[in-house]
C-alpha cells in the first residue's frame, strides 16, 4: 500500500503547536511532503524561533507518521522564517527591525526589566536577532543587567550605535549618564529622548526588539504606545491582587491604542526554597491566570520567585546566559517561544516588499 501526501497531512492536522495553539497545517508550518516508497521527508518552517524545541518537535511528528503503515523511513526538518508584522495606525516601522514588543506593567516592582532582559536574552538563545531598548529614563536598569559600561559611538555623527552584551544589541540613556544621575525631567523631554533612542540608534537587522517600558499607564506611557510602532505587547504582573488591577490599566491602555497583546507572564509566581526545593505562593496564586482568562488573552507562564534571578541580574549575567540549561532559562525560553508564537499568527507587513513610487513631472 503505498503513503500519500494527504495521510501525513492528516497526521500533522493532529498535532497542535503549544506556542501558536493551532495544528501545523492550518497554522501555514508545513511546506514540504516528499515521498519515496516508504521513505518520508517532512519539511516545517515555523513562524518563531525554536532552537531548543525544534528537535523535539521533529522526533515527536516522526514517530507520530511512522507509525502509517508502509512507512520505513520518517525524516522531518524544521525550521524558521521571522517576518514582520503589523503595528499601530498611522505609525511608521522602523528601519532595520523587523518587530517591536513592548513589555509593560501597571505598576513598578513587579520584575519587569529582569524578565525584558531575560526574555530578549531567550529569544536570541532560540536563533533569532534580538535588541532591547530600556525605554525606563527615570530608572534605567538594563545597563546594570547586561553588564554594560560603556558609552555608544556615532560613525556618522548623526545615530548612534548599539551596544553589545550577550549578543543583545542595546541601547539605554544609562549608557549616556552616570549611573547615579537623576533624571529631573518633565514629560515631554521624556518622550522626545526616548524617540531619540530608538530613532537615532542604528538598529542591524532585528527579528524583535524589546521595549522595556517604563512603569504605570500615564501620559508618558500612553504617549510613547501612540508613537512608537509596536507589533505586540506583554503585560508583567505579580499574582496579588494590587498588582492585578494595575496590570488591568496596562491593558486597558494598549487596548486603547490598538496595539495587540500578547500574553500576561505572572512573575514572582511562587517561592521556591534554596535549602529544600519546597513551593510556596507567597504573593497569592493564579493571579495572572485568572486576568488572562478574564479579558480572553494568553497566559504565557509563570516565573518563580528564586533568589538567583535576582543574583544573575545584579551580577550583569541574567539568568538565561548564566545557566542556560536551567530550570528557569527553560521557563523563560517557553515563555518567549510562545510569545514569539503568538506574534507569528498576527497580520504580516509586507510594506517593505512594495517599492516606493515616485512621481516627477517632466
Amino acid at each position: 500500500m503505498s503513503i500519500t501526501q494527504e495521510q501525513v497531512q492528516e497526521v500533522l492536522k493532529k498535532v497542535i503547536d503549544p506556542n501558536t495553539d493551532r495544528d501545523l497545517v492550518a497554522g501555514k508550518a508545513l511546506k514540504n511532503i516528499a515521498i519515496d516508497n516508504g521513505n518520508i521527508e517532512v519539511d516545517l518552517t515555523l513562524g518563531y524561533p525554536a532552537k531548543s524545541w525544534a528537535r523535539e518537535l521533529a522526533s515527536q511528528l516522526e514517530q507520530k507518521v511512522s507509525n502509517l503503515e508502509g512507512v520505513e523511513k520518517v525524516d522531518v526538518k524544521v525550521d524558521w522564517d521571522i517576518v514582520s508584522h503589523t503595528v499601530q495606525k498611522g505609525v511608521k516601522p522602523l528601519e532595520g527591525v523587523k518587530n517591536m514588543i513592548a513589555v509593560a506593567s501597571g505598576k513598578g516592582g513587579v520584575g519587569k526589566s529582569t524578565v525584558s532582559a531575560n526574555l530578549a536574552l531567550a529569544l536570541s538563545a532560540e536563533g533569532a536577532q534580538v535588541g532591547i531598548l530600556d525605554a525606563d529614563i527615570y530608572g534605567p536598569s538594563q545597563p546594570r543587567m547586561l553588564g554594560v559600561r560603556n558609552r555608544p559611538e556615532s560613525k556618522d555623527g548623526k545615530s548612534m550605535e548599539p551596544l553589545t552584551s550577550y549578543h543583545l544589541q542595546a541601547m539605554s540613556i544609562g549608557f549616556l549618564i552616570e549611573e547615579e544621575t537623576p533624571m529631573i525631567w518633565r514629560g515631554p523631554m521624556v518622550t522626545q529622548a526616548l524617540e531619540q533612542l530608538l530613532k537615532d540608534t542604528r538598529w542591524n537587522d532585528l527579528d524583535y526588539l524589546i521595549i522595556d517600558l517604563p512603569p504605570g499607564t500615564g501620559d508618558t506611557q500612553l504617549t510613547l504606545a501612540q508613537r512608537v510602532p509596536v507589533s505586540g505587547a506583554i503585560i508583567v504582573t505579580t499574582p496579588q491582587d494590587i498588582a492585578l488591577l494595575d496590570a488591568r490599566r496596562a491593558y486597558k491602555m494598549f487596548e486603547k491604542v490598538e496595539i495587540p497583546i500578547l500574553g500576561v507572564v505572572e512573575n514572582m509566581s511562587m517561592h521556591i526554597c534554596s535549602k529544600c526545593g519546597h513551593e510556596e505562593h507567597i504573593f497569592g496564586e493564579g493571579g495572572g491566570r485568572r486576568i488572562a482568562e478574564e479579558y480572553g488573552l494568553d497566559y504565557l507562564g509563570g516565573i518563580p520567585l528564586d533568589m538567583r534571578i535576582r543574583v544573575d541580574t545584579d551580577s550583569g549575567r541574567p539568568t538565561v546566559v548564566a545557566d542556560p540549561d536551567g530550570t528557569i532559562a527553560r521557563v523563560y525560553k517557553d515563555i518567549a517561544r510562545r510569545a514569539a508564537g503568538k506574534l507569528s499568527s498576527q497580520k504580516k507587513d509586507y510594506s517593505a516588499k512594495f517599492p516606493s513610487i515616485v512621481i516627477q513631472n517632466s
